[in-house]
Parts: C-alpha cells; sequence; structure tokens
C-alpha cells in the first residue's frame, strides 16, 4: 500500500494552509516540504516559520526535504517547528553518517535523497542507519518538471538491496510523478510517492488521490 506525500511546492502560498487541509482531507498521509536555500538548488522556498505555523493545524506527517547547504545547521530548527522526519541530501554532507545522527538524537525518522545522477552506491554503508531513502526522479530545484524514465533501474537497484541486506527502509520518489506513471515506480519498488503539480494543481484533488492509489496497485 502506499502512502502519498503531496509538495507544498505547488501548493498556493497566499492560501497554503487551505490548501494543505484539502490534501490532508482527500487521505494524504505526509506532507512533503521542500526547504531550498538558493545555493544547494537554485530557488528559495520556506524556513522552519511556516512549518511551524501549519503544524498547529494538520496532522499529517511533516516531511522536510532539505535541499541545502550546511543542513545540520538547521535541522533543530525544523525538528522544533514540528516535523516528523527529515531527509537531507547525500551530495550536501561532509560526513553523512554523522548528520542522519544528528537528525534521530531528537527522536525523529531520518532520510537520505539522492540526485539523479548520484549512485545508491554512494549510501550502501548508511543504509541501515535511515528509515527512508528519497530517489529524485527529476533533478531538484522546481516543480512541474518531466519524470527521468533512466530513474526506475536506479529505484529497483535500491530495493535489491534493501531486501538483500533485510532493512524496513521507505523508498520515496520525488519529481514529475503522476497517476500515469505511478504504475512504474512502484512495481520497482518505491511505497511513498511525492505528487506536487499533479494533486494541488487538479481540479478534483480527492478524484486524484484515488486516482493514484487505483493506478499504483494496477
Amino acid at each position: 500500500m502506499i502512502k502519498l506525500a503531496p509538495s507544498i511546492l505547488s501548493a498556493d502560498f497566499a492560501r497554503l494552509l487551505e490548501d494543505v487541509k484539502k490534501v490532508e482531507n482527500a487521505g494524504c498521509e505526509y506532507l512533503h516540504i521542500d526547504v531550498m536555500d538558493g545555493h544547494f538548488v537554485p530557488n528559495i522556498t520556506l524556513g522552519p516559520g511556516i512549518v511551524k505555523s501549519l503544524r498547529k493545524d494538520v496532522n499529517m506527517v511533516f516531511d522536510a526535504h532539505l535541499m541545502i547547504e550546511n543542513p545540520d545547521l538547521y535541522i533543530k530548527d525544523f525538528v522544533d517547528a514540528g516535523c516528523d522526519l527529515i531527509v537531507v541530501h547525500q551530495e550536501a554532507c561532509t560526513h553523512l553518517h554523522r548528520t542522519i545522527q544528528n537528525i534521530k538524537s531528537y527522536g525523529i525518522k531520518a532520510g537520505v535523497a539522492l540526485n539523479p545522477a548520484t549512485p545508491i552506491e554512494s549510501i550502501k554503508h548508511v543504509l541501515s542507519e535511515v528509515d527512508m531513502v528519497l530517489i529524485m526522479t527529476v533533478n531538484p530545484g522546481f516543480g512541474g518538471q518531466s519524470f527521468i524514465e533512466g530513474m526506475v533501474p536506479k529505484i529497483e537497484e535500491l530495493k535489491e538491496l534493501i531486501d538483500s541486506k533485510g532493512l524496513s527502509v521507505d523508498i520515496q520518489v520525488d519529481g514529475g510523478i503522476k497517476p500515469s506513471n505511478v504504475d512504474k515506480v512502484v512495481k520497482a519498488g518505491a511505497n511513498i510517492i511525492v505528487a506536487g503539480s499533479a494533486i494541488f494543481n487538479s481540479e478534483d484533488i480527492p478524484t486524484t488521490v484515488k486516482l493514484f492509489r487505483e493506478n499504483a496497485s494496477k
């Protein structure tokens, strides 16, 4: 059974809480919070203050995706803001194991993200320490990009590695996922699906969410 994580990058920031409540009421389990600093990726989004203001009224799992340099400097701020899971990029962490332990020291879940060009091999030695791996199926920075088909074998490779080690690690995918291609990534091994524009920009969010779930189980 998949879990859906709508990306607030595609929400209307002038009506942010209203939009988030729409996806929560449609049964989405996670809220994917895209944090960008204009350095690690070419865009700037939001900080812990906005997360904290949403936390009061939203009961979804807050999944913070830190697309930032020096993530260790901000982990406590996002924990204090109410995040349940913090994901850092392998490419942004000089000491990835230490950063993962830093996140887990606060009693929340830790994840690691990989850009499209970063091999699975690079996280092999920390896989037993994380709760989730996020495979980027676009290059991070902007919403609405097209899914990179070449990431399907990468998801399969990660799934095989997790299973071979007997681990219980979620596989999240993010970038260009729609009802029309969700079955590909789920068959490959993904179980948490980030979808931004496909959900937030749809005419009928509950129907789109239902379609995601139906197509994922084909």
